[in-house]
C-alpha cells in the first residue's frame, strides 16, 4: 500500500500537484467538497481593465493583457488625456507593482493593470509617483479591503499638505465616503451594474490632510471622510479548463463552491459563468445565522463573497460538521486556518505565501482548479487500487489456506510443500499484486460517488465475496489434486494441484481489477505492467515444473500438455464464477 501511495503522489507531482503526506493522497479521493478560490485558481488571474466609471460617465477601454496600447473612450469616442487624470493619478500612485515592459507586470495582476489603465489614458505611472513622493501608507489587509497611501502635496496657509490615494472594494470606500445620498445611489447603481458583467470592481478615492496629521494620528484613521474619484472595473477571464472540471465534480458527486473578496453580484455572475450552482451570499450574511441556520442553508450555498479569513473557517467547520470531506483553497497568511481546519488544505504554488504552504497538505504549482479535481481522481485511483491489491491477496491467501486444511480434511496429501508456498507468495504477491497496485483509472472513476471515509477497506461484504474466492479455488485445486492422484502417482498430482493453483491467481486477478463491472468492459490491457507480471509468473511457473535442477528444490514433476490444458480450464473458473456473480449483482442497485 505504501509503494501505491508513493507512486501515486510521484504521478501527481507530474501533473502539477505536490502532496506533503502519503495519507492525503488517500483523503483526497473521498473529496465531497471543494472550497475554491476565485481569483488565480478558477480564473486566468489576467486582470484587464474593461470599464470606468468617474462623474456620471462610464467609460470603455480597449487593449489586451499587460500592454499599454489601448484607448478609453466614452460612448465610442476617445477621451482627452487629462479627462480621467486624477483617477488615473490616484490608479498609479496606489499601487506596488511595476510594468516590465515587456509586456508583464511585476507584482499583483491587479495592480499591474491599474498602471496600464493610467499609461492609456497618458499618465506616467513613474512620473506621477515622482512628483508626489510617499510618506505613509496603509498595506492592503483582507480584513480591510482597502489600500491607502499618503504623498507630499503642495502646501496651504497653514502648511504642508498630504495626498491621501485609496483603492479597495467599493462598498467599503463608499462607506467611508463623503458622498450624499444621491451620489451614493448614482454610484451604487454604477457598481451594480459593472458587476453584474462580471467585472471585479474596485473604488479609487482621494482626501487632503494636513502633513502634521500623520504625526499625531493613525494613518488608517485618516482614512475617512474620502472623495470618491471613480469605479474601475477589471475583468479576470475564467479558465476554459475550470469549466470543464467544474462539470466533472458535479459528475461525480463533488460540491464546488467560490470563497472570494468579490462584490457578491461579480461573483455570482462568474460562478453562474463557470456552472457553479446555489446561493450567492456575504461573509456579513453568514455573521447574521446561528449554527443550526447555517447548517440548514450550506447545502444551498454555491458562492460566499466578501470574506474575512474566520468565515472561511467557519464554512470549513460548518461543512465538516455535516459530514463532508473539504478541500480548501488559499494563498495568503491569513487562509492557512482554514487550510488546517480542511481536511485537504491547497495552497497555491505561484502566488501562495510561504505559511500557507507550511498549513497546506498539497501544493498547486500551476494554481489551476482543474489540477485540484486531477488529484482527486488520482486519490480515488490510488483507494481503488489499494482495494484490488487487498482483495488480490487477501483472497490467495484464503485460497491456500482453504486447500490446506481442506486436503488434511478429506485425507488428501497435502497440496504444498513449505517451500511452495513461499514460492507462490512471492511470485502471486509480488509483482501481480504490485502491478494492481498503480493500475491506470477506470473510465468510471468520477462517475461514482464520493466514498463514505469512514468505509473499511475490508467490509462484511468484501470479505464474503474473498471467501468464496478461496472456495472455488480449494475446491478446483483438491478436485483436481484427487482426480490425479487416482490416475496416476502423487508427484505427478501434487504438481498439477500446485500449478492448477497458481494458474488461479492468473485469472483471479482479473477478478481483482474490477469489483462490480465486468472485466471485459474495460479494456483489458491498459495495464502493460500486469500483463509482463502475469507472463512472468507463467514462465517461472513452467520452469519450476519442467526445469529439472528447479524440480528438485520444489519436489515437482513434469506435466502433458492435457495436463495444462487441465489446470487451465479448471482454474479458469475463478474468472466464470466472479463473471455470473457480479452480472447478478449489476441487476441490484448500488449499495
Amino acid at each position: 500500500m505504501t509503494v501505491t501511495l508513493a507512486v501515486g503522489t510521484s504521478q501527481l507531482a507530474k501533473r502539477g500537484a505536490i502532496v506533503k503526506r502519503l495519507a492525503s493522497v488517500e483523503t483526497l479521493g473521498a473529496t465531497s467538497v471543494i472550497c475554491s478560490d476565485k481569483t488565480g485558481t478558477l480564473t486566468l488571474n489576467q486582470m484587464t481593465v474593461r470599464e470606468a466609471w468617474a462623474g456620471g460617465r462610464r467609460y470603455q477601454i480597449s487593449g489586451e493583457g499587460y500592454s499599454t496600447e489601448g484607448t478609453i473612450s466614452h460612448d465610442g469616442v476617445p477621451v482627452p488625456a487629462d479627462e480621467l487624470g486624477a483617477l488615473l493619478t490616484a490608479a498609479a500612485r496606489c499601487n506596488d507593482s511595476h510594468l516590465d515592459g515587456d509586456g508583464g507586470v511585476l507584482g499583483d495582476p491587479m495592480e499591474g493593470a491599474l498602471l496600464v489603465l493610467a499609461a492609456k489614458g497618458g499618465v506616467d505611472p513613474d512620473e506621477a509617483r515622482a512628483a508626489a513622493p510617499r510618506v505613509a501608507e496603509v498595506p492592503f489587509d483582507s480584513s480591510l479591503k482597502l489600500m491607502a497611501t499618503f504623498h507630499a502635496a503642495e502646501s496651504d496657509q497653514w502648511g504642508p499638505l498630504v495626498k491621501v490615494h485609496v483603492k479597495g472594494g467599493a462598498d467599503v470606500l463608499l462607506a467611508r465616503s463623503i458622498a450624499t445620498e444621491a451620489e451614493r445611489d448614482e454610484i451604487e447603481a454604477a457598481m451594480l451594474a459593472m458587476a453584474e458583467r462580471g467585472l471585479r470592481v474596485l473604488m479609487v478615492a482621494e482626501r487632503t490632510v494636513p502633513a502634521s496629521a500623520l504625526e499625531v494620528a493613525d494613518p488608517l484613521d485618516l482614512v475617512a471622510e474620502l472623495e470618491v474619484v471613480g469605479l474601475v472595473g477589471l475583468l479576470d477571464p475564467p479558465r476554459t479548463e475550470a469549466r470543464d472540471a467544474i462539470a466533472l465534480c458535479r459528475k461525480a458527486g463533488i460540491t464546488v463552491k467560490m470563497i472570494t473578496g468579490d462584490h457578491v453580484v461579480t461573483a455570482g455572475a462568474i460562478a453562474a459563468d463557470l456552472g457553479i450552482e446555489g446561493d450567492a451570499v456575504t461573509g456579513a450574511d453568514l455573521d447574521t445565522m446561528d449554527d443550526e441556520e447555517l447548517a440548514r442553508r450550506l447545502p444551498h450555498i454555491g458562492v460566499v463573497a466578501r470574506v474575512a479569513p474566520e468565515h472561511k473557517v467557519r464554512m470549513v467547520q460548518a461543512l465538516r460538521a455535516q459530514g463532508h470531506v473539504v478541500a480548501m483553497t488559499g494563498d495568503g497568511v491569513n487562509d492557512a486556518p482554514a487550510l488546517r481546519n480542511a481536511d485537504i488544505g491547497v495552497a497555491m504554488g505561484i502566488t501562495g505565501t510561504e505559511v500557507t504552504k507550511e498549513a497546506a497538505d498539497m501544493v498547486l504549482t500551476d494554481d489551476n482548479f482543474a489540477t485540484i479535481v486531477r488529484a482527486v481522481r488520482e486519490g480515488r485511483t490510488i483507494y481503488a487500487n489499494i482495494v484490488k491489491f487487498v482483495r488480490f491477496q487477501l483472497s490467495t491467501n484464503l485460497g491456500a489456506i482453504m486447500s490446506l486444511v481442506g486436503a488434511q480434511l478429506a485425507g488428501l496429501p497435502t497440496p504444498f510443500t513449505a517451500i511452495q508456498v513461499l514460492w507462490i507468495n512471492l511470485i502471486m504477491d509480488g509483482p501481480p499484486a504490485m502491478a494492481l497496485g498503480v493500475d491506470p483509472p477506470g473510465k468510471d472513476t468520477m462517475d461514482q460517488r464520493p466514498r463514505d471515509p469512514k468505509a473499511a477497506i475490508l467490509s462484511g461484504r468484501r470479505l464474503s465475496v474473498l471467501i468464496s474466492y478461496g472456495v472455488v479455488m480449494a475446491a478446483g485445486t483438491l478436485g483436481v489434486l484427487a482426480w490425479s492422484d487416482a490416475r496416476g502417482t502423487e508427484e505427478h498430482a501434487l504438481a498439477l494441484a500446485f500449478t492448477t493453483f497458481v494458474l488461479f491467481q492468473v485469472f483471479n486477478v482479473f477478478n481483482a481489477r474490477v469489483e462490480r463491472a465486468s472485466v471485459f468492459s474495460r479494456d483489458l490491457f491498459t495495464n502493460a505492467k500486469l500483463w509482463l507480471a502475469i507472463g512472468g509468473v507463467v514462465v517461472l511457473q513452467v520452469a519450476a515444473v519442467h526445469f529439472d535442477p528447479v524440480q528438485d528444490v520444489f519436489g515437482t514433476a513434469d506435466l502433458a500438455l492435457a495436463d495444462w490444458a487441465v489446470a487451465i480450464g479448471v482454474a479458469s473458473t475463478i474468472l466464470w464464477y466472479d463473471e455470473v456473480r457480479k452480472a447478478i449483482l449489476r441487476r441490484r442497485p448500488a449499495a
